[in-house]
């Protein structure tokens, strides 16, 4: 047999800087538990969702928004993974979003439909398996042959394709996504496999791409079922046309979006692979998601007399009737009659490339190899001949023509900030209007000699070209105002060059040429156009940043023939933008303003997107069986496949039929048009199809039920890609009830506060976490993990203390119940009523965070909260002497229960069934229905709270001050009494605030006529600001909260202050160690108190403490007795 031993090399692979367990015993337990109910909720289909059937309520006697009202659904989704390795715990983080919601979506009596599927489409695995043959080839069988020091071997080149595929287009420039999601830093194909728990002996199989979708589909499943999720297993299936019933659904999306006009034909410039044969798109990168083709204007500036260096140089390798031309590449052409000279980097490196038999260009080879895939040579998609190749220092001194310029030669120049890796490597300059060309040229008249250069050729004219609000010359203005004194001044230079392009683009007005008068807007693109029929100059494009591919290749630009969907069509575009902006509150719901904005920014850019290719795993166009339908494309509209999965198949390829008893060649276009409510069902249909007329309403019922879409979930990467496809695709392909609801983007998750990442070893699959933590505590640390668009943090500490957390809170839950000392009979009207109160406002204070969509708050408030109000509760009991009361505790453990339900339902449902002996699962329970908080009782409880922590503070800090060598009266060590103050009656000068808040204070709204910056400035008008503002922003949040106006207007507390306090008594002594308390009432500029624990004595006030006592703020002094 083969040796496997691990190779040194992937040991490495292994190292993990995640945190290490110490005990398991408690954590152990909390699996048991969920792996129990697991199996239960599988046995029992408890998440297989079904619509109303149509024997139930025929398909034409109600209408589908009756039926919604009848029986309401909720449907959510989540960007079905990619299956070319395990679910990481960012994949989780994403999940967990629709999980929870589908959750409290049962809880609200919904038909709650989370359906699964896995996206196969695409290069990914193809590439990966391709490489691995070769790495077979290479290593063995079993990679027996591998060495460590084997230099990495690059997957040999995929066939090459037509002049055919797609473009990307990503400006919103997602540093993570999909793409990066599939990158892993190993050196070979088997190394990545390996380090994801593939044995080394199984990893050949996955040479044959077909295996990837046999092995991680499964995988997926039993990571995400140990996970706990809620979803219908019965509707998974695999894309491509491994699916034959998905690739007919494809079929049908392609072929209407053309019949629409929304997939058109054309040359379109592409981020393109040479390597791979064809163009490489986001989800086919490396390096790279979301960077665009860049189009510039390339300049053609005639050489007339060449340095004597470069002369030399080129001796006898062109035709001396050969025109030779510099190529700069611009993106304002608009500027060019103002050039003075032209820019190359003096130790770059140049080459003569023959662009026809009579024309050579000079520029990188970087930029050659992007225009020989643009048409720009005499023969396309071939890198031209190089007759010769040049330095940068060579070149300068050169005379050239300027197209346009007021100087028709100009000279080459040095400029040492020209990059090989942007544009051409050569740089017209325009002083007048580009700050760094400004500098420049100022440095090179001042440092001639040091340059090598003539001072003279630095010191052309500089001639306005373009008026702005600010200056005819706005470059050289823009240096002089922001000091700026070298070329190397580079932080104020780019503020300058952005400063310069945004007012003389959209502000400038052309001062000379043809266009002279026009917008700087309006007239670009018009010089662009003269330029290149005038042969002085192309269009020319290349990635705006660097992108690889897959397969290792630094990617170019082509101008190909394409298929693509004509994204940003006008009237298209309209209605996209006005679902979005959703003015009328009938539009997408996108949960936060930096998710609407983002996907209004993306609508604004986004253009014509190419939809084939012809290499990777997919569906093949159905007008062209060349070219496969795109990983970007085939995924846009799939949640209304999930309707249909059970009437179609029950295996994830299509080979068994489902209830439906239909073939894959039954469904014609015809028929998805008729299920998806396109069209009415004829009786022609019924013929020419073969499906019974009641399947087929089954299935048209099944969709107008779950449809529309209710929630879509995914990270923020896919915004500029897959969530607009997946609006337009739906705005093209069915009726507006049918759109998207909402879509709910996420940021990305750090592990631990720093970025996943398997190479630094900070890195879990959602195995390793599920492992490690158990369900219950992995989805509560998911949940704390955060919920806006910015990134989120999985803190591991989180999810060990949840072990403990679940495991103590089931240990007391299940002694506790056992308690024969619980006190029966009315509750009390201190400890009792305000835990009671309490439990009923965390209730309410839950739902709407999970209304929201906010977990980590909902988990706050719903566990929490929920046990320091009952730690609370217990510590004032035990204080006073008494026991708990036993229907609180009863009511404590279900409302616990049922909170967590969404979030933690292994642990709440071995509550409720095994605890609380309920007969069905808490899966199948509603949402509690509690009383509304009473406001006065949850004052109570805040001035417990505050009064507590006040006192506690206070003697911490005397402490503290102790332990510095600071002397004082009083020994926090010693025997020590407290004494409070507290008063019915505010300061005389609080009248006025009072005053001027009932004046400014709707009360019907429960809100402020004004907003803060009036309001404050009126209380600052007043006098006594630094006092005044904290007491009106008290009252304003008292407001609120929800206590009567009259109560906090008419400077009355909500609660009963002198009862409180007296019933905080015993829960005060004890927590603080007091021999005794007491308790003063005072009034403001009386020198006499009564004492309310000694039956009202009057008693005199010698403390100034007093004076400082508020209505609700009491004050307070210790001493030692």
């Amino acid at each position: 047999m083969a040796d496997t031993t691990l190779p040194k090399a992937l040991e490495n692979l292994a190292v993990s800087k995640t945190k290490e367990l110490k005990g398991t015993e408690k954590r152990d337990a909390l699996i048991e538990i969920e792996k129990k109910y697991q199996q239960k909720w599988e046995d029992e289909h408890v998440f297989e969702v079904n619509a109303p059937s149509i024997d139930e309520f025929p398909l034409d006697s109600i209408t589908p928004d009756e039926l919604r009202e009848k029986f309401p659904k909720f449907f959510g989704t989540i960007a079905y993974p990619y299956m070319n390795g395990r679910l990481h715990a960012g994949h989780a983080f994403s999940f967990s979003k629709i999980e929870f919601h589908a959750g409290y979506a049962r809880m609200q009596g919904k038909r709650a439909l989370f359906p699964l599927g896995y996206h196969c489409t695409g290069l990914p695995i193809k590439a990966s398996a391709d490489k691995l043959v070769k790495e077979v080839q290479m290593f063995g069988q079993n990679f027996e042959r591998y060495k460590e020091e084997e230099e990495v071997v690059e997957a040999a080149p995929a066939p090459a394709a037509a002049k055919s595929a797609k473009d990307d287009l990503t400006k919103f420039n997602a540093k993570k996504g999909k793409a990066a999601a599939k990158t892993v830093k190993a050196k070979y194909q088997f190394q990545i496999l390996n380090s994801v728990g593939i044995p080394l002996e199984e990893i050949h199989k996955f040479a044959d791409p077909q295996y990837w979708l046999q092995f991680f589909p499964p995988a997926c499943k039993q990571d995400l079922t140990k996970f706990g999720a809620r979803i219908d297993w019965r509707r998974q299936f695999v894309t491509t046309d491994a699916n034959p019933y998905y690739d007919a659904f494809v079929r049908w999306q392609m072929n209407r979006l053309k019949d629409l006009e929304k997939v058109k034909f054309g040359k379109r410039y592409t981020v393109y692979s040479i390597k791979d044969g064809q163009p490489c798109m986001d989800h086919d990168r490396s390096e790279g998601e979301g960077v665009l083709p860049q189009e510039y204007t390339a300049l053609k500036l005639k050489v007339v007399e060449w340095a004597p260096k470069a002369a030399e140089a080129l001796k006898g390798k062109i035709p001396e009737d050969a025109s030779v031309f510099l190529v700069p590449a611009t993106l304002r052409p608009e500027t060019m009659y103002g050039q003075t000279c032209c820019f190359v980097g003096p130790a770059l490196k140049y080459g003569v490339f023959k662009a026809s038999e009579k024309e050579y260009f000079v520029i990188t080879e970087r930029a050659a190899k992007n225009m020989a895939f643009q048409g720009v040579f005499e023969k396309d998609f071939t890198i031209p001949e190089k007759a010769a190749d040049l330095v940068g220092s060579d070149i300068l001194g050169t005379v050239v023509n300027a197209p346009l310029s007021f100087h028709p030669e100009v000279r080459v120049l040095p400029m040492d900030t020209v990059l090989a890796t942007k544009g051409t490597g050569v740089v017209t300059s325009v002083p007048s209007d580009s700050p760094d060309d400004y500098a420049m040229v100022t440095e090179l008249a001042k440092k001639a000699d040091f340059y090598g250069i003539k001072k003279e050729w630095a010191e052309l004219e500089i001639h306005p070209i373009i008026q702005t609000p600010t200056s005819d010359l706005l470059a050289p203005y823009l240096v002089k105002k922001l000091k700026i004194a070298s070329p190397k001044d580079a932080k104020q230079l780019l503020e300058a060059k952005e400063l310069a392009y945004k007012e003389g683009f959209y502000q400038g007005v052309m001062k000379v040429g043809d266009f002279a008068g026009e917008k700087v807007e309006v007239a670009k693109p018009k010089v662009r156009e003269q330029l290149i029929k005038a042969g002085l100059a192309f269009a020319y494009s290349e990635p705006e940043n660097k992108v690889v591919s897959r397969s290792g290749d630094e990617c170019t630009v082509a101008l190909l023939d394409q298929w693509y969907i004509d994204y940003g069509e006008d009237s298209w575009r309209t209605v996209a933008f006005d679902y979005v902006e959703n003015k009328d509150g009938k539009g997408l719901n996108t949960y936060s303003p930096d998710t609407q904005h983002a996907f209004k920014g993306v609508l604004n850019w986004l253009r014509q997107w190419a939809c084939a290719r012809t290499y990777g795993l997919g569906s093949k166009l159905p007008w062209d069986h060349s070219f496969l339908v795109e990983s970007l494309s085939d995924s846009t509209v799939y949640m209304a496949y999930y309707t249909l999965v059970p009437w179609l198949h029950t295996d994830n390829f299509g080979r068994n039929k489902g209830k439906g008893n239909i073939s894959a060649e039954q469904m014609t276009d015809d028929v998805w048009d008729y299920v998806f409510a396109r069209t009415p069902l004829t009786d022609k249909l019924v013929q020419e199809s073969g499906i019974s007329k009641e399947v087929l309403q089954g299935m048209r019922r099944d969709f107008e039920y779950f449809y529309p879409l209710d929630l879509r979930v995914s990270g923020k990467d896919l915004i500029p890609n897959h969530l607009t496809f997946c609006l337009y695709n739906h705005i093209a392909l069915f009726s507006r009830e049918y759109w998207p609801k909402s879509i709910r983007a996420n940021g990305h998750l750090q592990l631990n506060g720093e970025k996943m990442s398997k190479s630094t070893g900070n890195f879990m699959t959602l195995d390793d976490v599920v492992k490690k933590y158990g369900a219950d505590a992995a989805r509560v640390a998911l949940a704390d993990a955060g919920d806006g668009i910015s990134d989120s943090n999985f803190v591991e500490d989180v999810a060990d203390n949840t072990i403990l957390r679940f495991h103590t809170n089931k240990e007391w839950i299940e002694e506790t119940l056992k308690d024969q000392s619980l006190r029966t009979g009315e509750l009390n009207d201190f400890q009792d009523a305000i835990f009671d109160n309490e439990m009923n406002a965390l209730v309410a204070e839950a739902k709407k965070h999970y209304d929201e969509t906010s977990y980590k708050l909902a988990l706050k408030a719903g566990h929490y909260d929920f046990l320091n109000a009952r730690d609370t509760y217990r510590e004032a009991c035990t204080a006073a002497g008494i026991p708990l009361h036993k229907d609180l505790v009863n009511k404590y453990i279900r409302l616990q229960a049922l909170v967590l339900t969404p979030i933690a339902p292994h642990w709440a449902d071995y509550i409720w069934q095994e605890v609380l002996g309920e007969k069905t699962s808490i899966q199948f329970a509603l949402w509690p229905e509690v009383p509304p908080s009473i406001p006065a009782l949850s004052a109570a409880r805040d001035y417990v709270r505050t009064t507590s922590s006040n006192i506690n503070s206070a003697e911490a800090a005397q402490l503290k001050k102790m332990a510095k060598g600071r002397q004082s009266d009083f020994d926090p060590k010693k025997p020590k009494k407290l004494t409070v103050f507290l008063t019915e009656s505010f300061p005389a000068w609080q009248a006025k605030y009072i005053e001027l808040l009932k004046e400014v204070w709707d009360v019907e709204a429960n809100k402020s006529k004004v907003d803060d910056k009036e309001l404050n400035g009126r209380i600052g008008k007043m006098g006594e600001m630094k006092k005044a503002m904290p007491f009106v922003q008290a009252l304003k949040k008292r407001l609120a909260a929800g206590e009567a106006a009259n109560t906090v207007l008419e400077r009355k507390l909500a609660f009963d202050e002198k009862k409180t306090l007296l019933a905080m008594v015993p829960g005060l002594k004890r927590a603080a160690g007091l021999e005794s308390i007491q308790i003063l009432a005072v009034e403001e500029g009386s020198k006499v108190g009564k004492d309310l624990t000694n039956g009202g004595q009057e008693v005199e006030i010698t403390n100034p403490v007093a004076e400082a006592a508020l209505p609700g703020q009491p004050s307070f002094f210790f001493t030692n007795v």
